[in-house]
């Protein structure tokens, strides 16, 4: 009886290691569904819409992109964090998703319940105020701040956003108090910079040089460690006189987690070709994003120490979800 159990046992291993290779192998064998776990119209769902294209292109099978957004994007991400592990359900990832485990009592594992597969593109903010503040360097706006602790307000797109975030660790390095105002949205945010009745703002770049461009907005500086190629003449926070400030809103594919290592590797390897073609680095670089290559394991490693580092950030500003 023993020994039919080991032959059995011995089937039934053979049997499983030849079922991942072939799953692998097989990939995909139906639509992908690719959630991005915000509302349309974002740069989440704009790097998605632009991926979801070319992706499908190479996979040979349609690439779905799936809106689902809700509580800071914990709904959509819970969906992916519960999918089969096949790789035919990924989730567009950013630095919400850093964020949101200091915010929510999450129902999934922000680091176990996922398989990190590519690293997209990081998009840094960049310091900006309203022309009618007397201030034209990010030394002057600190020097005002701290003449005025607590008066100058910025304006955010709410509350656990990047904007709010990017403000208080702006507010955390340089030492200052400035009021934080949440908007529904970066929109309407910058609107009200721009109208005048906020001062400041610490949106992305992708969202600003709009409004920058035309001298609607005075940019001081940008959260990036290299300047910005989109506004070439603005300096670095840093070089501007904040050591040790960097904010950059960064995107990536991650895949549920246990998903077999073939196929994390082939989407790698196809996102990764993706991302290096001459026109979506063009589209990008349009957009103030600049695209970031790395290994599956680098991106692991990275989102893992933004968790640490934007924790630090919502405990020491005290932010709470809302």
């Amino acid at each position: 009886m023993a020994g039919m159990r080991d032959v059995l046992a011995a089937v039934a291993c053979a049997l499983l290691a030849f079922s991942t290779p072939s799953s692998a192998q097989d990939y995909p064998n139906r639509p992908v569904r690719l959630v991005v776990p915000f509302p349309p119209g974002g740069i989440n769902d704009i790097v998605a819409r632009v991926l979801s294209q070319h992706l499908g292109e190479r996979l040979g099978k349609q690439v779905i992109v799936d809106n689902r957004g809700g509580a800071g994007g914990v709904v959509g991400s819970e969906i992916v964090a519960n999918a089969p592990k096949d790789g035919h359900t990924l989730l567009i990832v950013s630095l919400a998703g850093a964020v949101n485990p200091w915010l929510y009592t999450l129902p999934y594992d922000p680091v176990k319940s996922f398989a990190p597969v590519a690293m997209l593109v990081a998009a840094p903010n960049v310091v900006t105020v309203n022309p009618g503040l007397p201030v034209n360097s990010i030394k002057e706006l600190v020097a005002l701040a701290k003449a005025k602790p607590g008066e100058l307000q910025y304006a955010s797109s709410g509350v656990g956003t990047f904007l709010h975030l990017a403000g208080e660790l702006f507010k955390i390095t340089a030492n200052v108090d400035i009021l934080h105002i949440p908007f529904r949205g970066a929109g309407p945010a910058l609107i009200d910079v721009v109208a005048g009745h906020t001062k400041i703002a610490f949106g992305s770049v992708t969202s600003s040089a709009v409004h920058i461009r035309p001298g609607k907005l005075r940019a001081l500086g940008v959260g990036s460690t290299m300047r910005s190629p989109v506004l070439p003449d603005v300096p670095t926070v840093i070089e501007a006189g904040v050591p040790g400030y960097e904010a950059a809103n960064w995107i990536g594919v991650v895949a549920t987690g246990g998903t077999p290592e073939p196929i994390v590797a082939r989407l790698h390897k196809e996102i990764s070709e993706i991302m290096a073609t001459p026109d979506v680095q063009k589209l990008f670089a349009a957009e103030g994003a600049d695209i970031v290559s790395m290994s599956a394991a680098q991106f692991g490693a990275y989102m893992a120490d933004e968790i640490v580092k934007w924790g630090r950030v919502v405990k020491q500003a005290g932010i709470k979800a809302q």
